[in-house]
């Protein structure tokens, strides 16, 4: 008798190691939950996104504003938005895990969730690779390892087929905008930057060390970009009366789907995509094919 209650406790605990689950978010902080996440509140789009990637949408609670992919999403309850969330209403979830973006999160915000020992995985996708291994950590934390793995392996595989595929391209120059006053652009610090790169184009400001770089329209024209691109036509519409621009001469400007490039989730892919094939139509304008 006190043999099998001595088995039957060993076997207990074992469970128990056993659904303790660890991993480190992108702050490099270690994230540690004592048994997988079934009520998870995600506090950014984009981690909605990963979440539902990681095969983790039935466990996602609750959401911010602009949460609208999947299309499911869009029916979570909502606990704020993009100036904050209401911690009162994040705390009625009862949330086991929290998933917040690292430049949408407070630190008064951050430290409130913690003083209260709400368990917080903070996501920050700067590189395209970074979405891969962050749809896999959350789907550690939910235990949908297999669903998860899938999923970082085909974002994996169509980034490489991307990567390979564009590869002897001939270079053009980019310029990317974000915004009109202030101009905004990107660097190959930052993931759409890195499109740029994996589709074969150079990034005029991509040696700059802020992901998101302020530039003048000065220096815009002075680097003389042969494609200009944005999420919108008005941004691009205002360089027309800048005729010497090579992008303006060639009539090569064009607008991207900004949830596709600029929403750090698992459809950055499909933004890289996008990016490559608007290349390789301003290629054809400009009369260029391979290396």
């Amino acid at each position: 008798m006190r043999a099998r209650l001595w088995l039957a406790a060993l076997s207990l605990a074992a469970g128990a190691a056993q659904a303790a689950v660890s991993v480190s978010d992108a702050t490099g902080r270690t994230v540690t939950l004592a048994r997988p996440a079934t009520r998870i509140v995600a506090l950014a789009p984009h981690t909605v996104e990963l979440l539902y990637a990681a095969g983790a949408g039935a466990r996602v609670v609750a959401a911010v504003d602009y949460s609208d992919f999947p299309p499911e999403a869009a029916k979570l309850p909502r606990v704020g938005g993009v100036t904050g969330f209401s911690l009162e209403v994040l705390l009625r979830q009862k949330p086991d895990l929290v998933v917040a973006w690292r430049d949408g999160l407070g630190p008064r915000e951050e430290a409130r969730l913690r003083s209260l020992g709400v368990p917080l995985y903070i996501s920050r996708p700067l590189q395209l690779d970074d979405v891969a291994a962050e749809i896999a950590a959350l789907g550690q934390l939910a235990d949908t390892v297999p669903a998860a793995q899938a999923a970082a392996s085909r974002y994996r595989a169509r980034l490489a087929a991307l990567r390979q595929r564009y590869a002897t391209r001939a270079p053009v120059s980019v310029f990317y905008q974000i915004g009109q006053t202030p101009i905004f652009t990107v660097s190959n610090a930052s993931f759409v930057g890195q499109m740029i790169e994996a589709c074969g184009g150079r990034n005029v400001f991509g040696a700059l060390k802020l992901p998101a770089p302020q530039v003048s329209a000065e220096t815009v024209v002075a680097a003389r970009p042969q494609v200009m691109l944005a999420d919108d036509a008005a941004t691009l519409e205002a360089w027309s009366r800048w005729t010497r621009l090579p992008a303006v001469a060639a009539g090569t400007r064009y607008t991207l789907p900004g949830d596709l490039v600029g929403r750090p989730g698992p459809r950055l892919v499909d933004g890289a995509e996008a990016v490559c094939a608007t290349l390789e139509k301003a290629r054809g304008r400009l009369g260029l094919t391979h290396r």
